[in-house]
């Protein structure tokens, strides 16, 4: 998996309670090089997504939310993305998103490097790190 990149707002909005990151529905956002996210980016609507008329279910299992001796940990499932009908793409940056929140807050993105394009019947698997985790608070 790419590196984690952090919204600057996802902080503030994890501080009053905007993420239940423990029961929330996750879900994944594609855009491309040209639309690429920012760390300014606050919400689903500041970014430009990919058709996804051909994938598969973007949404995102919690396999864990907890926190051992002060170190809060969120695990998720890997997530296989496939393309059925139709290409999917071109993206370049997996975006995660808060689907509970309110205005769909983001979370966090992740570089591929360049675009890619899911022709029919290909499939892309999102590894998220069961051992560290998509993310740690401290």
């Amino acid at each position: 998996m790419a590196t984690f990149n952090k919204f600057n707002s996802f902080v503030e909005a994890l501080a009053e309670k905007a993420h239940d990151l423990g029961s929330d529905t996750l879900t994944v956002a594609l855009t491309a090089a040209a639309n690429a996210p920012v760390a300014t980016n606050t919400v689903l609507a500041n970014l430009t997504e990919a058709t996804y008329t051909n994938c598969s279910t973007r949404v995102i299992t919690t396999a864990s939310s907890s926190q051992t001796s002060g170190t809060y940990k969120l695990v998720l499932t890997d997530l296989t993305l496939t393309a059925g009908g139709g290409s999917v793409g071109p993206f370049q940056y997996i975006v995660i998103y808060n689907d509970t929140a309110t205005s769909d807050e983001l979370i966090c993105w992740f570089d591929y490097g360049s675009d890619l394009t899911l022709a029919d019947g290909e499939s892309l698997l999102i590894d998220f790190s069961a051992a560290n985790g998509v993310l740690q608070i401290v």
